[in-house]
């Protein structure tokens, strides 16, 4: 099974659970995404210094020191694609690219003060979407969504510190921190399939 179809099941049963006015607002949502410029291979992105889930500040730097860097941005653990996603890649992915020399970390405007993940690689948190922004991945939630969000118990004020999202995306950067992959999913209940991810390094 792809993970993409794994995604479709959790579409699927989300569908059924939520309140029918609620998913609707979150299908709309998605397809008003469609046709936002992002950052695109061959552009170069800035150092920068985020805090891990355990405080721990980590670099671009030291993710690049000795092969190319795999970043996961997603949208927070609160999110059940993202979930999904992010143990796929550790199961499928991380092994690969430890082969090949390559790190592997997720990226998330959640503040670093939640309970820690359990994932086998970095999970940093990009409060504020100064990295993410950067990227061209950032967006303020529209007030349908926020509403719908507020009623389903998931409070992105107290999370992240701001109603603010980013797109789902993966990006490849070389040791000079030049993109040479960029993958970006403003259909959240859609993500890049770890053999793209491997065909690009």
């Amino acid at each position: 099974m792809t993970l993409n179809s794994a995604l479709n099941g959790v579409n699927d049963q989300l569908r059924g659970a939520l309140p029918p006015e609620i998913f609707e607002i979150l299908e709309a949502d998605r397809r008003r995404a469609a046709g936002t410029k992002f950052a695109e291979a061959g552009a170069k992105i800035e150092d920068f210094t985020l805090p891990g889930a355990d405080g721990t500040p980590v670099s671009l730097g030291d993710l690049v020191a000795d092969g190319p860097a795999v970043l996961v941005f997603y949208r927070g653990q609160w999110c059940p694609y993202c979930n999904l996603t992010l143990r796929t890649y550790q199961q499928e992915l991380l092994p690969e690219l430890t082969a090949r020399n390559a790190t592997l970390t997720a990226i998330s405007p959640q503040k670093p003060d939640g309970p820690l993940p359990d994932l086998e690689f970095p999970v940093l948190s990009d409060t504020g979407s100064t990295v993410a922004r950067g990227l061209g991945l950032s967006y303020p939630v529209s007030a349908p969504v926020r509403e719908a969000m507020e009623r389903l118990g998931t409070d992105l004020e107290r999370v992240n510190g701001t109603w603010e999202l980013v797109h789902p995306a993966v990006v490849v950067v070389d040791r000079d921190r030049v993109l040479r992959f960029v993958d970006v999913h403003p259909d959240f209940t859609t993500r890049t399939e770890p053999a793209e991810i491997l065909k690009s390094l």
